[in-house]
């Protein structure tokens, strides 16, 4: 007996270096990602919002096209599927970085005797970065789908839900590492560190792929799973159940507060809290709040319906706005804690935006499989992140507009009293996300009573 559940516990090789590769591509993405924005402003000079945008619609796709590349995935293997997608990663990656170099060697750009660069001298020239980053879509999408496949697969019903677990912490472990590393690279070689820091992603990734290629080997066939017009229909399908549509729309609400973290926060603290600001670091706090707290939450709300513990959630993130907002009304030369007050305020929203997490996140997929027609809830699940997709779009649009009209870039104005004038009311942006946050956990209110009434009625 004790050998059988032995055998029922061991983990296989290609367990291990799937998780093994998640942590290496997690890292390479968020370190990436954390300064996207900052990137495309301060290397190719977009301005706010046109760098929004841009990061709006890179992070949109990576959370839509998984769904679809994983049908190539299941047709082809998964084994080939990393091979491909660690290779386009790692091209993306270095691509980020060598294209400015390209740039300024063929006298587009140009660096300041401090080495800060400085941005092109030619401004359509770089709209050539977009399909550097398509190559890092296409590659992650393939991930996405690929990695916690081969976790299913490589897994039996007695031991699945620690393996995701294992999972879930590499994806963490990732997550802090990768962001972890820019703080210092900007500190060493400033905005010029915005650049070195796509090398550190490529090698990451290329590290992948070299352990995809020798060590990687899977008894998982090709030939299986869903064609593209299966999951078109189903997609459909999913957008024509507008109970499901209405929720994904109020959730969309919460994660577009969330993605501020990448998408405002960066510029935001060091426009006002100065360069020695860490958003980096701050950003950290999420994933730490959230692996912290998240089974105390779990087990607190574990006799509370799904809906309500998203409710309570949804009311914490205009508390999380609020915080961040409260920072640059307080005095700037009166440090906490030897923070900045921006800073520190920043880090107690953030800590707010991470137990909001917690209460909302895990029980989302549980509720979001209630609403789909019984049998059809693996089916409706492939679209769960469909909320991401659009809180992606608006989310980050909002951000170029709002950073534009509150708290524009300080190099565009003639003196440090003209930007400080200019950015004043930089803090109303969170009043715009808190408010979005209040509306959103308001509708969830209201959408859970309608809801009830009508499957009350129908029974």
């Amino acid at each position: 007996m004790s050998e059988e559940v032995k055998v029922k516990t061991k983990w296989s090789k290609a367990f291990w270096v799937a998780n093994g590769v998640e942590l290496l591509e997690r890292a390479a993405y968020y370190g990436v990602f954390i300064v996207i924005t900052l990137y495309l402003s301060r290397i190719l000079g977009f301005n706010d919002i046109q760098a929004a945008t841009i990061a709006g619609v890179f992070s949109a796709c990576l959370y839509l096209l998984p769904t679809f590349a994983g049908a190539i995935a299941d047709k082809i293997g998964f084994r080939s599927s990393m091979l491909i997608a660690f290779s386009l990663l790692t091209l993306g990656y270095a691509g980020l970085g060598i294209f400015p170099t390209m740039l300024e060697s063929a006298g587009l750009a140009e660096y300041t005797m401090t080495t800060k660069f400085t941005g092109l001298l030619e401004s359509n020239v770089r709209y050539a970065i977009i399909p550097i980053m398509a190559l890092i879509v296409i590659g992650g999408s393939f991930i996405k789908s690929v990695i916690s496949g081969t976790i299913a697969k490589e897994t039996t019903p007695e031991n699945r839900a620690k393996g995701f677990s294992i999972f879930y912490s590499m994806v963490n472990i990732g997550s802090f590492s990768g962001k972890t590393i820019v703080k210092p690279l900007r500190e060493a070689m400033g905005n010029e560190g915005l650049i070195t820091l796509n090398y550190f992603s490529a090698t990451m990734t290329f590290l992948a792929l070299i352990a995809i290629f020798f060590l990687y080997k899977s008894a998982q066939h090709a030939g299986e799973g869903k064609s593209f017009r299966q999951i078109w229909q189903a997609f459909l399908k999913v957008c024509s159940n507008g109970r499901l549509i209405l929720l994904i729309i109020i959730i969309t609400g919460f994660w577009m507060v969330q993605h501020q973290l990448y998408a405002t926060m960066p510029k935001y603290v060091l426009r006002l809290a100065g360069e020695g600001a860490s958003p980096s670091w701050y950003a950290n706090v999420n994933p730490l709040v959230v692996v912290l707290t998240v089974n105390l939450v779990t087990q607190m709300m574990r006799k509370r319906t799904a809906l309500t513990s998203m409710t309570v959630g949804m009311f914490i993130m205009p508390v999380s706005a609020l915080c961040m907002a409260y920072g640059n009304v307080l005095d700037s030369g009166q440090n906490i804690l030897g923070m900045h007050p921006v800073a520190f305020m920043m880090v107690v929203g953030i800590v707010f935006q991470g137990l909001a997490e917690t209460f909302i996140s895990p029980r989302f997929l549980e509720y979001f499989s209630l609403q789909a027609p019984k049998g059809e809830e693996g089916l409706y699940l492939g679209f769960s992140h469909l909320h991401s997709f659009l809180s992606s779009l608006f989310g980050f649009g909002l951000s170029g507009f709002l950073l534009d009209k509150y708290c524009p870039e300080p190099t565009l104005f003639a003196s440090t009293a003209e930007w400080a004038a200019a950015a004043s009311n930089a803090h109303y942006i969170w009043y715009y996300f808190g408010a979005i946050a209040l509306i959103s956990a308001i509708a969830l209110i209201v959408y859970g009573q309608v809801t009830k009434r009508l499957d009350k009625a129908n029974q």
